[in-house]
């Protein structure tokens, strides 16, 4: 029976259960307590035996009960924000609100948190659950999706609110997302439920927003390429058709193997850095890289990431967009890069700074990086980077990029190669 969020609050005060999955059983992490708009956090003692830091920069990793800053993550700590959408799928979370008769001032940030349950990124799971009905099909057609994303995104229609919260309610970023189960064997897709059968895999297809170009699929499948070129660490991505001929950007999950979980930290959660209005510079995604892995290799990967950002013009680079992952022994990795794709700001300027700069970044700043940090060899990244990238014409038109885009944006790389 569906379940719904009753129309009146009247309590000053609520309780939700955090825990974690990754291939086993879920273990009970700690609880949240909302009180007087305050957000209060407490580890759980069995939890803190195992050892399992979840968030080793702003939540201390101890039995005291913690409170949340307003700010900037409208109480909660960054873990916890981590599992909240944003973009299309905080759209999704507000439609579906409304739909059921409530305006977002009904809610409060652990209803959110309830209402993604165990549907979010990583491994974390919020209990209890609200939960809808899956009484959709289970393969989806690419061309109707897109259909009632657009209808949905114009406020034209909300027949569909719970099956695209299913499918995207989770997800980050400004463009359409879906998560699906996809067999890459026969190309079939599949509605992408916690448990999919064998044969499929866990994979999240992106689909373009009204402003962008019609070949932004095409664009951002060849920025995958380069940045392989480039020696960039990606999950594997592809180009999957529909039956009119539309393309889409499709890539699997790094979050899930198989059926089984890994827990997920973006840089901005781990730092409570406001990515909106970000003072981040890549010098702290390095410190941080440090940090979690204590390896000099992480610092590397972090740099050549950086060169390939300022060199492709992906200037859409703030901290929610790097990431690392958990495993269940509590090892932290630098997560595959992930939209990589040729784009601005509207104060057009990177998102990161680069060494202090955001306008115009370049081998300077890219040297006294790997100087600051004891990084060896930066320019042999900085070279490996740019051949990539002068690669551009050849595998943009491989993977069906427009004459007119492949022309604009390589004009743009050569103003940005120094």
């Amino acid at each position: 029976m569906k379940k719904s969020i009753p129309k009146k609050r009247n309590e000053k005060r609520k309780l939700i259960h955090v825990s974690i999955k990754f291939s086993g059983d879920e273990i009970e992490v700690g609880k949240l307590i909302l009180d007087n708009r305050l957000v209060h956090f407490k580890y759980n003692d069995e939890f803190l035996a195992l050892g399992l830091n979840l968030s080793p920069i702003k939540l201390q990793f101890d039995n005291r009960i913690q409170i949340a800053t307003p700010d900037p993550f409208h109480g909660i700590f960054g873990v916890f924000d981590d599992s909240l959408p944003d973009g299309w799928g905080m759209l999704l979370l507000n439609r579906a609100l409304e739909k059921q008769g409530l305006s977002l001032n009904d809610i409060n940030i652990l209803d959110r948190l309830t209402y993604i349950g165990d549907s979010g990124r990583g491994a974390l799971i919020y209990i209890p659950a609200i939960k809808n009905e899956k009484n959709f099909s289970s393969k989806i057609d690419i061309d109707r999706l897109k259909t009632v994303m657009d209808e949905v995104y114009n406020g034209t229609s909300t027949d569909v609110i719970d099956e695209l919260m299913h499918l995207g309610g989770s997800s980050g970023g400004a463009r359409p997302k879906a998560n699906v189960g996809y067999n890459p064997k026969t190309g079939e897709l599949m509605h992408g439920y916690n448990t999919l059968p064998d044969g499929f895999e866990h994979w999240i297809i992106k689909f373009p927003n009204s402003e962008d170009p019609k070949d932004i699929a095409n664009i951002e499948y060849a920025y995958y390429k380069m940045a392989l070129a480039a020696n960039i660490e990606m999950s594997e991505c592809k180009l999957l058709e529909s039956a009119t001929g539309q393309q889409i950007f499709a890539t699997k999950r790094f979050d899930r193997i198989g059926n089984n979980r890994i827990h997920m930290h973006s840089m901005a959660g781990l730092t409570h850095d406001n990515f909106r209005m970000s003072s981040i510079d890549y010098g702290h995604i390095i410190d941080t890289a440090y940090i979690l892995e204590k390896s000099a290799s992480a610092r590397k990967k972090v740099l050549r990431l950086a060169a390939f950002n300022i060199y492709s013009h992906n200037r859409d680079d703030h901290s929610k967009n790097f990431s690392w992952l958990m495993d269940d022994s509590g090892i932290w990795s630098l997560a595959p890069a992930y939209d990589l794709t040729y784009s601005s700001t509207a104060i057009d300027e990177h998102s990161t700074r680069v060494d202090g700069e955001g306008a115009n970044p370049g081998r300077s700043n890219i040297i006294s990086l790997a100087n600051e940090f004891s990084i060896s060899r930066p320019t042999e990244i900085i070279k490996e980077v740019q051949e990539s990238i002068s690669q551009w014409p050849v595998i943009a038109k491989e993977c069906g990029v427009s004459s007119d885009s492949i022309n604009r944006i390589q004009n743009k790389f050569e103003q940005l190669r120094d």
